[in-house]
């Protein structure tokens, strides 16, 4: 399968050392396929996806499941456009 579109995130993780609080921020990649989009840690079929949107500097996807959110820095526009244009 090819990707369609793929979207940055961040996950930010704080953890605690010798009694000083760190911040972790890992990246990795929202990815679109014509059939599902993947996370680093979920796999979402299109057909339990039922819209994706964004807020400030966070992108929620909408499922069957509940409502994910996915901290960004860049505006998700393109990837919301492709996976609306999927569900058509």
């Amino acid at each position: 399968m090819q990707i369609i579109a793929s979207q940055p995130y961040i996950v930010i993780q704080r953890k605690i050392e010798w009694n000083e609080q760190k911040y972790i921020e890992t990246h990795h990649q929202l990815r679109l396929f014509e059939d599902r989009i993947l996370s680093s840690v979920n796999e979402f079929h299109l057909d339990s996806v039922l819209d994706v949107s964004f807020r400030s500097s966070f992108l929620y996807l909408h499922t069957n499941q509940g409502v994910f959110s996915y901290n960004i820095k860049e505006e998700p526009l393109d990837f919301i456009n492709a996976f609306k244009e999927l569900k058509q």
